[in-house]
C-alpha cells in the first residue's frame, strides 16, 4: 500500500486528474454523472478493491457471502468499487457495512448501485458514491459474484489496485501503472492553476493568461 500516493491523491480534485489523464492518452477514465456523492462526505480517494454484483431473482444459498469476504479482505486505504449493473431495484449498501469499513480504515465506496440508511450515513464520515437510494434490501435482488476481478463501469475498465478519486464533480479512475506519474503531474497542474486564478482575479485578459500558461 502506497500511503504517500494516496495522501497526494487526497489533495487533488477530479477535474485536474481527468485533464492530466486526457493529456497522457487516457480519455475514458471518468464514470458517468449518474455516479455521484450520496452523503455529506463528498470526497473519496484511495486504492481500488473491485466487486461485481449481478441481478438475481431468488435468495442465494449463501447471501452476502462474497460481499462480506470483500469487506473482511479490504485493507486500510482501499475504496470499494462495485459494478452493480446500474440496478435501482434495491440498496446494495447501508449503514452497518459502512460502520464495518470505517473500523478497518476503508476509505469509501463507489458503485453503480443504490444505498439506504441515509439517516445514519449522513452522520458518518464515510463517503458513499452511487446512483440513488432505495429502502429495499439486496438479498434476493442483487448479489456479489466476483471480487478482485477487472470490471467495466460506464465504459471505464477498472482493475484491482487502480486508484480512484471522487468529489462533487464526479469520479475518475487512475490506472495503477501510471498512477504515480499522473498524480505528480496533477499536483504540478494545480500549482499552475493557482497562478492562473490569481492573474484572472487581477483582471488579466483570459486570452493573455491562456497564451502565457496554456491553462484554462
Amino acid at each position: 500500500m502506497n500511503t504517500d500516493l494516496i495522501a497526494d491523491l487526497s489533495t487533488l480534485y477530479s477535474a485536474v486528474v481527468a485533464d492530466v489523464l486526457d493529456a497522457h492518452g487516457y480519455p475514458n477514465q471518468t464514470l458517468s454523472p449518474a455516479v455521484r456523492a450520496l452523503t455529506p462526505t463528498q470526497r473519496v480517494a484511495g486504492r481500488v478493491f473491485t466487486l461485481r454484483a449481478e441481478i438475481v431473482d431468488a435468495v442465494p444459498d449463501h447471501p452476502y457471502a462474497l460481499e462480506m469476504e470483500a469487506i473482511d479482505a479490504a485493507e486500510r486505504g482501499d475504496v470499494l468499487v462495485v459494478d452493480a449493473n446500474h440496478d435501482t431495484s434495491c440498496a446494495f449498501w447501508g449503514e452497518l457495512l459502512s460502520t464495518a469499513c470505517l473500523a478497518k480504515g476503508v476509505r469509501g465506496i463507489v458503485m453503480t448501485g443504490c444505498t439506504r440508511d441515509l439517516w445514519a450515513l449522513n452522520q458518518l464520515d464515510f463517503p458513499v458514491f452511487g446512483i440513488g437510494c432505495s429502502p429495499a434490501d439486496s438479498k434476493g435482488r442483487l448479489d456479489v459474484v466476483a471480487i478482485r476481478e477487472t470490471i467495466l463501469l460506464d465504459r471505464v475498465l477498472v482493475k484491482q489496485g487502480d486508484y480512484v478519486l471522487g468529489d462533487c464533480d464526479g469520479v475518475v479512475i487512475i490506472p495503477q501503472d501510471i498512477a504515480a506519474h499522473v498524480i505528480a503531474a496533477a499536483k504540478e497542474k494545480v500549482s499552475g492553476e493557482n497562478t492562473v486564478r490569481d492573474e484572472l482575479a487581477a483582471g488579466v485578459p483570459v486570452s493573455e493568461v491562456f497564451r502565457k500558461h496554456g491553462i484554462l
